[in-house]
């Protein structure tokens, strides 16, 4: 009986070890879940990593492609800089003289119009003069007449 209780006994602990095996089993089959639901989901975030950085390097390569063609508008947008500068200079300074030549024209306008005043009044004394000269003409015509008239008679006397 010694020898039934003994196997009992080592039945028991045999059940509480292979009970406690168990459990660690278990335990250790959840764990390995949640370790291949990490290394599922690390995966996954991996994956999506890789395309970032593919989608960034591509990125990366067109910015480059990009400095570069900058780079090389560069030169030209600094030429043609030079010539909107140079243009505008030149439109000043034919703005500029617009502006000097319009006023000379505005100011030879102005004397053009005195010297029309001018002349439209000396016609006017010329016509004036003309007429007194008619006038004075045709006194001395009568007072030669009268005179040459007074000889005559100055003459018959």
């Amino acid at each position: 009986m010694q020898r039934i209780n003994t196997l009992r006994l080592e039945a028991e602990t045999a059940q509480d070890k292979a009970d406690e095996a168990s459990a660690r089993v278990k335990a250790l089959e959840q764990d390995v879940l949640t370790k291949e639901q990490e290394i599922t989901s690390l995966t996954h975030k991996n994956s999506l990593l890789e395309e970032e950085v593919e989608k960034l390097e591509k990125q990366l390569s067109e910015a480059k492609s990009a400095a570069e063609d900058g780079a090389a508008h560069g030169s030209a947008n600094e030429t043609l800089t030079r010539k909107i500068s140079q243009l505008e200079e030149e439109l000043e300074e034919a703005d500029k003289n617009l502006r000097e030549t319009t006023e000379k024209l505005r100011v030879t306008d102005v004397k053009a119009e005195q010297y029309e005043r001018k002349v439209s009044s000396l016609e006017t004394e010329v016509e004036s003069w003309e007429k007194k000269f008619e006038e004075m003409s045709v006194k001395y015509d009568e007072a030669k007449a009268e005179l040459e008239e007074i000889n005559k008679q100055l003459e018959a006397f």
